[in-house]
């Protein structure tokens, strides 16, 4: 059925706490654009997301803020680390989220199931829909209990690695790292991107994501990891 939210996904979301009780809007919250090629016209997860993404990052913000008396640098930095489309993902996989996902064949076939975009946006359109139908407290409860690892642990604590790859540069007297997208494969849904940088006249790090910002990410570290 296109209209109604299965038993299964129901039976999950209580039991991770969402405690759904409008179906339409957890059925929104679960649907990827894709879906819609089935011939009914159902409505997808991205208004949710956009509403979700301020409620994690008020809720993170607020509590980094009353967790210590850092700098707003570091804040900022442990922020965009822990509200970042990776961490979602990372999250919405613990919680066994890709099975839930309502996706178009094609989009299932090409492994979007599996795409830290689409599970990052599921996420948040998650949180949105709680918001919704629970008000800001519960959603910010739920955010904690789900974030609790990442919140006391060290994400985001240390230096970003295009950062660290830039004073590590500056500090050898190099040029500026270069970064360049070498190659893209996958449908837009589940896209993949092969990111080289390049410091001249030492070497370069190359690495694959399912985002430009995190392969540049991962090549600044595996450039790190060789030469720094």
């Amino acid at each position: 059925m296109t209209g109604a939210l299965a038993s299964e996904a129901r039976g999950w979301l209580d039991e991770q706490g969402f405690r759904p009780e409008t179906q339409a809007l957890w059925l929104e919250a679960l649907t990827h654009g894709s879906f819609n090629g089935s011939g009914a016209e159902v409505a997808d997860y991205q208004r949710l997301e956009f509403l979700g993404d301020r409620v994690l990052g008020l809720s993170v913000a607020a509590w980094l803020f009353r967790a210590g008396d850092a700098p707003e640098g570091k804040l900022s930095q442990r922020l965009n680390a822990l509200v970042s489309g990776a961490t979602c993902a990372r999250i919405a996989r613990s919680i066994g989220l890709p099975q839930h996902i309502r996706l178009g064949k094609q989009a299932r076939d090409d492994g979007g199931a599996d795409s830290d975009k689409i599970l990052g946006d599921v996420m948040e359109a998650l949180i949105g829909a709680c918001f919704i139908e629970h008000g800001f407290e519960a959603a910010q409860a739920m955010i904690y209990r789900l974030w609790a690892h990442e919140l006391e642990g060290d994400v985001g604590k240390a230096k970003h690695p295009k950062s660290a790859l830039q004073e590590w540069a500056a500090g050898n007297r190099r040029m500026p790292p270069l970064y360049e997208v070498i190659d893209r494969s996958g449908p837009d849904h589940a896209a993949r991107f092969t990111v080289r940088v390049t410091v001249r006249n030492v070497g370069h790090g190359e690495a694959t994501a399912s985002s430009k910002g995190e392969a540049e990410r991962l090549a600044a570290k595996a450039f790190l990891d060789e030469f720094g």
